[in-house]
């Protein structure tokens, strides 16, 4: 099972993209867990996560997420472009490519 955490300002435009990789990840075959927070609850919840995704809105705080949560885990920031278009498909394949 590969978990895989989407953080927000707010946690509620991320929620769409969160089912659109859930789709994604069903017709690949592959077992996910895809959950989205807003940024002020990534503490009690980045240690569920196998890698975690910024979105763009809060790409500022990549650096302090990336030491709150150390460099054994993955943490990027969504592409706009994929955000924006909310294409599940891309930003699963992302997150994929991040665990190697």
């Amino acid at each position: 099972m590969i978990r895989i955490l989407l953080c927000c300002s707010a946690g509620m435009s991320t929620s769409l993209l969160v089912q659109k990789m859930r789709k994604s990840a069903e017709e690949k075959g592959i077992e996910a867990e895809i959950w989205a927070i807003p940024q002020p609850e990534l503490p009690e919840n980045k240690d569920k996560a196998d890698v975690i995704l910024l979105g763009p809105q809060i790409r500022f705080a990549l650096g302090e997420v990336r030491e709150m949560v150390g460099p054994e885990k993955p943490v990027d920031v969504i592409e706009l472009r994929d955000y924006g278009t909310m294409n599940g498909k891309k930003v699963l394949d992302f997150a994929l490519s991040k665990l190697g």
